[in-house]
C-alpha cells in the first residue's frame, strides 16, 4: 500500500451531509457516470494533449440553494464569534465525463459555498481540496470553520467541491462494504509465489469490478480531468480567477490547474507537496522513508511516556507484532481480527498527526498483550469506516484516480527486488509498500498521466513544506517549488505530522493568510520555528 496524501484536520462524520444536504440540493446521476447517456465501448487515448485544454460548450451558472441547516451540526464546533453569521449554499455543476466529447454524457460535481455576513472585503471564492486523492472538499470546508481565521472568512467564501468520483460528486464505488472489509484486511505474503498470486488476484478483481460497473467512463476519473473541472466550476461561478488552497495530493491538483490555466490563478497555496519529478517507485520509497522516520520519532516519544514506555523497544515490538499477525491474525473482541495489513494501516494512521501518538502508544500496549482492538480502531479511522460497517468512497476513489494517473506497472522481478530492499531498510512499512506496487495490476490501459507542472502565473504560487512531514516529505516541497518556476517555498520546522497550515504555527498561518488576502509573499527562504 501507499498511504493517502491528505489533510489531517477535522472532518465531518461520513454520511451526515447525505441526509442534511444532498436530499434537497443536488441532481444525482444515480451514482453512475454513464447513466446520463453518451459513451459506449472503450474510448481511445485522450484526443488532445493535457497541456491544451479542449474547448467546451458554455457552462450554465450554478444554481445554489440554501443549506444553512448543515451549520447546526454540533461536531463542527463553530467559534462563538461566527455564530449566526454564516450561511451555506449548495449546488451542482454538470461537466463532461470525457472532455474530448464535450457534448456527450455529463456527471455532477457537488459543492458547498460558505459565506460570512461580515465579508466586507470580498475577493471571491477560496477553492479547497484536502488531498487523497479521494478527499471531500465539502467536508473540508465545513471542518475548517473551527480552525481558519475569521479574517479569511471576511474576504472569501469557502468553496468546498467534491472532485469527480469523490464523496457527493458521482462517487465511484466498485466494492460493497463487506467486500471492502475483506479487501482492506487481506494480507498476502508476497515473499511467496502463492502470496504474489493472491495479491494480483485481489487487485485484478478490484479493477474488473470497477470496469464492469463504469465501463468506458472509468478512464476519466483522473487528475487532469479534475483540473479541467475546476475551471468549469470557476466559469459557473462567474469568477475571473481562482484563489486556491490545496493540501497534500491537493498540491498536485493545484499545480496541474496552474499549468493548464496559468492566467486563471489569482493565488494558490500548495501545502504538503507531492513531488512532481518522481517515478512511482521513487515517490513510493520517499513516502515509505517518511513514514519509517515518523515511526522512529514516535518510538523516541513512546519510551518517555506512559503507558507506551511499558512495552520496551517500540520498534522491536512493532516488528514482532507485524510478523505475528501475518502468521495468525489477532483477536479484537469483534468479528474482525487484526491482520498485518490492518495493523500497518493503524500504525500509519497515527503518524499523520502528533496528537495521535498517545492513542498509538496505548494500542501498541494492548496489542503487546494480545488485544488488537486499538490498532483496528486506528485502521478504521484511516478508512473512515463507521460503527455500522459502512464506508465513504474515499479509498476506492483513491485507487481509481491513482491508477488512472499512473503509467505502466512493474514486472514481478522489479517488485521482488524492491521488496527485498525495502524490508531491510524499512522494517515497519517496507513489505506493505512493496505489495502496493501491484496495486494497478489489470487496470484499464487508457491512462492520463499528469503533465510536469510549470507556473507562468501572474502571482507566485506559495508552496509550504514541513521538515518533519512523514506523508509528503520535505524534499517534495523543494522540488515542486523548483519545477513550477514561478513559486516560493515557505518552510516549517514543525512538529511531526502532515502539512503545516492550521497545524499550530502562527508564523505559518499569518504568512498564508497575508498571501491569500493581500497577495503578499513572506520573505524568501522563510523558515517558521515550532
Amino acid at each position: 500500500m501507499r498511504f493517502r496524501c491528505r489533510f489531517p484536520g477535522r472532518a465531518v462524520a461520513a454520511g451526515t451531509l447525505a441526509v442534511t444536504v444532498l436530499a434537497g440540493c443536488t441532481q444525482a446521476v444515480d451514482g453512475h457516470p454513464q447513466a446520463s447517456g453518451g459513451t459506449s465501448g472503450r474510448p481511445g487515448a485522450p484526443s488532445s494533449s493535457p497541456s491544451v485544454p479542449p474547448t467546451s460548450p458554455p457552462i450554465a451558472p450554478v444554481q445554489f440553494r440554501d443549506c444553512s441547516s448543515v451549520l447546526k451540526i454540533p461536531a463542527l464546533k463553530i467559534p462563538t464569534s461566527l455564530a449566526g453569521k454564516l450561511s451555506a449554499q449548495c449546488g451542482t455543476v454538470h461537466v463532461p465525463i470525457d472532455y474530448a466529447k464535450p457534448d456527450g454524457a455529463k456527471l455532477g460535481l457537488f459543492m458547498i459555498r460558505i459565506h460570512d455576513s461580515d465579508n466586507t472585503g470580498h475577493l471571491g471564492s477560496l477553492f479547497l481540496n484536502p488531498g487523497g486523492p479521494g478527499g471531500s472538499g465539502v467536508d473540508l470546508a465545513l471542518g475548517l470553520l473551527s480552525q481558519i481565521s475569521p479574517t479569511v472568512l471576511q474576504h472569501f467564501d469557502l468553496l468546498g467541491f467534491d472532485p469527480r468520483g469523490v464523496g457527493y460528486s458521482t462517487p465511484v464505488r466498485c466494492l460493497t462494504n463487506t467486500q471492502q472489509d475483506a479487501f482492506d484486511a487481506a494480507s498476502p505474503d508476497i515473499t511467496t509465489a502463492a502470496g504474489v498470486a493472491r495479491q494480483k488476484q485481489l487487485d485484478r478483481q478490484f479493477a474488473q469490478r470497477c470496469e464492469q460497473k463504469y465501463g468506458s467512463a472509468l478512464a476519466h476519473f483522473d487528475t487532469v480531468d479534475t483540473a479541467r473541472d475546476i475551471d468549469e466550476i470557476r466559469l459557473a461561478l462567474g469568477e475571473h480567477k481562482i484563489s486556491y488552497l490545496g493540501f497534500s495530493y491537493g498540491t498536485e491538483l493545484g499545480s496541474v490547474y496552474a499549468h493548464l490555466f496559468p492566467n486563471k490563478v489569482r493565488v494558490a497555496v500548495l501545502d504538503g507537496a507531492v513531488d512532481p519529478n518522481q517515478s512511482i517507485v521513487q515517490s513510493t520509497e520517499v513516502q515509505l522513508s517518511g513514514f519509517e522516520r515518523g515511526f522512529t520519532q514516535f518510538a523516541a516519544w513512546c519510551k518517555q511516556h506512559s503507558p507506551c514506555k511499558t512495552v520496551g523497544d517500540p520498534t522491536a515490538v512493532a516488528i514482532q507484532l507485524l510478523a505475528s499477525v501475518q502468521r495468525s491474525p489477532m483477536p479484537t473482541g469483534t468479528s474482525r481480527p487484526l491482520t498485518a495489513s490492518l495493523a500497518v494501516t493503524g500504525i500509519g494512521q497515527a503518524l499523520y498527526s502528533h496528537s495521535s501518538w498517545p492513542r498509538l502508544g496505548t494500542a501498541l500496549v494492548e496489542a503487546h498483550d494480545g488485544n488488537g482492538a486499538g490498532l483496528l480502531g486506528l485502521a478504521d479511522a484511516y478508512y473512515e469506516r463507521s460503527s455500522n460497517g459502512s464506508y465513504p468512497n474515499l479509498t476506492q476513489a483513491n485507487e481509481v484516480i491513482n491508477c488512472n494517473d499512473s503509467g505502466p506497472g512493474l514486472g514481478d522481478a522489479l517488485v521482488h527486488k524492491y521488496l527485498n530492499e525495502w524490508r531491510a531498510k524499512y522494517p515497519i512499512f517496507g513489505a506493505s509498500f512493496a505489495a502496493g506496487l501491484y496495486g494497478c495490476v489489470g487496470w484499464q490501459p487508457h491512462r492520463t498521466v499528469p503533465p510536469k507542472p510549470t507556473a507562468p502565473t501572474a502571482t507566485k504560487v506559495l508552496v509550504i513544506g514541513n521538515v518533519n512531514d512523514p506523508v509528503t516529505p520535505y524534499q517534495g516541497a523543494k522540488d515542486l517549488t523548483a519545477a513550477m518556476g514561478n513559486a516560493e517555498l515557505l518552510t516549517w520546522d514543525g512538529t511531526p505530522g502532515h502539512t503545516s497550515y492550521l497545524q499550530g504555527s502562527s508564523c505559518i498561518d499569518d504568512a498564508v493568510n497575508a498571501y491569500l488576502i493581500h497577495e503578499k509573499l513572506p520573505p524568501e527562504n522563510t523558515t517558521c520555528p515550532k
